[in-house]
């Protein structure tokens, strides 16, 4: 017997940390990594470059997010307490783009309807969506002697944040309830960075330990943390290096750092 079969389009969604301002997913490279709108630009660009071999198609649009306390993002058609959306803010050009190999083209981003924004941040993802060749209904036709048989076709996306921050700042933020465990294979450090105010916090998670003497020694690194509002608390876990450093003495200094490396808070835990 013979079935028609329709393909099943799997869209994965990848919010990616990278160490340098460009992002990359399969053969889409993207900088900058995060745009955002603090009052005195009107417009900006992204940069798409296309690193494969073969020609690729992506429709751009954008879609909104939530975090959860431990960092995952889920999908959401409407705005949380305390959560706003940028989308009725901004436009954006082209929306759909053909890159062929090593090409590279400019999105511009504008910020429209600045008379109604209210004090405070809003936020929304851009999607780049990778947009496969489609066959007419019945190419994708196949026989199987027992069962139906599935034809799974994958497509990549990647998204990036686009944020408005409007007015000042009453941001603050701390870090809590500190842990090492030495329980495992790698020693693990666990905390909570909480967030209090209108905006978001972005930054370095920087772990140095200091030995008796004095000593300072790094021992982890984590780029690109970000606290979104209107989460208040973000539960992080990392692992530690432990060559060459004693973790049963000394003390643990963790520094929770900007952009341009300004400590936005720091904390200690003594072994």
């Amino acid at each position: 017997m013979r079935n028609t079969i329709l393909p099943l389009l799997f869209i994965f969604t990848l919010i990616l940390v990278m160490p340098k301002r460009a992002l990359a997913q399969g053969d889409l490279m993207i900088m900058p990594k995060r745009l955002i709108f603090d009052g005195s630009q009107r417009s900006q660009e992204i940069n798409l470059a296309n690193t494969g071999q073969d020609t690729a198609v992506y429709a751009i649009s954008f879609i909104n997010y939530k975090m959860t306390e431990t960092g995952n993002f889920e999908q959401v058609e409407t705005p949380e307490e305390g959560q706003r959306f940028a989308t009725d803010f901004l436009r954006y050009f082209p929306r759909r783009v053909t890159l062929a190999p090593n090409e590279a083209q400019t999105i511009r981003v504008q910020l429209t309807r600045t008379r109604n924004l209210k004090q405070g941040e809003y936020r929304s993802h851009m999607y780049f969506r990778a947009v496969e060749e489609q066959s007419a209904l019945g190419e994708n036709i196949a026989s199987a002697s027992e069962g139906i048989a599935i034809e799974i076709n994958t497509v990549f996306g990647i998204s990036i944040p686009v944020i408005i921050r409007h007015g000042d700042s009453t941001t603050d933020t701390s870090l809590s309830d500190i842990e090492l465990d030495l329980t495992g294979a790698f020693p693990q450090l666990s905390m909570v960075i909480n967030r209090s105010g209108n905006m978001s916090v972005y930054g370095d998670l920087l772990v140095e330990h200091i030995s008796e003497s004095g000593e300072t020694t790094q021992v982890g690194l984590v780029k690109g943390i970000s606290v979104y509002t209107p989460n208040h608390k973000r539960y992080f876990k990392l692992e530690l290096k432990k060559e060459k450093v004693d973790l049963i003495s000394g003390k643990l200094k963790i520094s929770y750092l900007s952009n341009n490396n300004k400590v936005l808070v720091a904390s200690e835990l003594t072994l």
